[in-house]
Parts: structure tokens; C-alpha cells; sequence
């Protein structure tokens, strides 16, 4: 199996918007198929958001590093782009404005969880 890559973002929702942008991403699984499907194709394998006031930072486990653009160019991630827009900083090319962070520690331990 090949070693997934490991992608982390920030970035920023617009005041007022953040039960809008929860709720979407809420019901991405029952009214987005096409975009979970369209995810899954890009090579993106995980997807976890945390959010600080109106930070996000996006953690994502990824195929290949063209993972991200082959999904931000695809129609269903187009339609979902403008859901985002009235929540979401944009930018030029009505992609969420992200900035991409330099993994520098990385750590796995024999932990499970399992007892």
C-alpha cells in the first residue's frame, strides 16, 4: 500500500458564517455523493477540519501531491465553491484561500486505542 501524504491548510471563515459552513459540511455525506466520490477520484483519502473562531486549519491524508488541484477543478467542487463563497475568504480563482503548512514534526506511536 502506498504511504499517504500528509497536507494540512488554514483558512478563514467571514463572521456569521460559521453554523452555514458547519451545516454544509454536515450534509456532505447524504446530498454531496458526487463531491465525496469526486474527493475519493482526486486521490484524497482523509479529510478532518478544526476550527478557532473563524480559523479553520484542514488536515488531509492525500494520494499524490496533485491530489488538491485535481479537485478544485472538477464541476462538483465548482458548484460546492459557491456554497462556500459567502462563507469562505476566496481567491482570484474562486479557490478557498488557503495556506499550506510546512509539516515539521511528525510523530507515530504503537497506540491503538484497542483493548
Amino acid at each position: 500500500m502506498a504511504r499517504l501524504i500528509r497536507r494540512a491548510f488554514t483558512m478563514k471563515l467571514r463572521p456569521g458564517s460559521v453554523a452555514d459552513y458547519i451545516g454544509h459540511h454536515d450534509s456532505i455525506p447524504g446530498k454531496w455523493p458526487d463531491l465525496v466520490r469526486e474527493i475519493e477520484a482526486s486521490g484524497i483519502a482523509r479529510i478532518t477540519t478544526f476550527r478557532n473562531g473563524l480559523d479553520l486549519f484542514l488536515y488531509s491524508e492525500i494520494l499524490d501531491e496533485g491530489a488538491w488541484n485535481r479537485l478544485w477543478t472538477t464541476p462538483v467542487h465548482r458548484r460546492w465553491a459557491e456554497i462556500m463563497q459567502p462563507l469562505m475568504h476566496m481567491n482570484d480563482e474562486g479557490i478557498v484561500a488557503a495556506g499550506e503548512l510546512e509539516e515539521i514534526f511528525h510523530l507515530e506511536t504503537g497506540a491503538t486505542g484497542a483493548s
